[in-house]
């Protein structure tokens, strides 16, 4: 009795770790692990700056906005910040706003970062990343490019030149 009952047991366990291997290689090679895409409409969010003010997403309709995703830790986001700060003010003239968005830090890492480069454009903290895992932002940075309809225009992974931004920026000019 005792060999059969081993027997049920064992095989129980190797249908839980076939099922449990199944399941992850479905999850890996079968659903996209981009959550948004081009020309899909961007998922609206509502976030605080570091002034307490709402930045909600749907609230751009009819201007441009470039969505950045960052981090302090993050070296290619601390060279691109400077290029985005530069440009800003001319393309808010045009209807483009620039939102970067705070991959979870605190309120003073972030706050000392923005005085550091003495940041103009509004920067929101995603302290619980729901608006990364949302967007399925992995790594940073990642900037989405959202036209005034409010439509994904572009996605660009990885670190910016400043003339990757110029021309990023250009292309949701409404």
């Amino acid at each position: 009795m005792d060999k059969k009952r081993r027997l049920v047991i064992r095989i129980a366990i190797l249908l839980v770790l076939f099922g449990a291997l199944g399941y992850t290689l479905y999850l890996n090679f079968f659903i996209s692990k981009e959550k948004v895409k081009v020309g899909s409409v961007a998922p609206d969010f509502a976030l605080i700056d570091l002034q307490g003010k709402r930045h909600q997403l749907s609230d751009y309709r009819g201007k441009g906005v470039f969505v950045n995703f960052w981090g302090t830790w993050c070296k290619p986001c601390e060279k691109e910040m400077p290029f985005m700060n530069t440009l800003y003010p001319e393309y808010k003239k045009k209807g483009v706003e620039i939102l970067a968005v705070d991959v979870g830090e605190t309120d003073v890492a972030v706050k000392t970062f923005v005085e550091r480069y003495d940041l103009k454009f509004p920067v929101i903290i995603d302290k619980r990343s729901e608006v990364v895992d949302a967007y399925g932002v992995d790594p940073l940075p990642a900037t989405y490019l959202i036209d005034k309809n409010g439509k994904v225009k572009k996605i660009f992974i990885g670190g910016m030149t400043k003339k990757d931004i110029k021309q990023s920026l250009e292309l949701i000019v409404p």
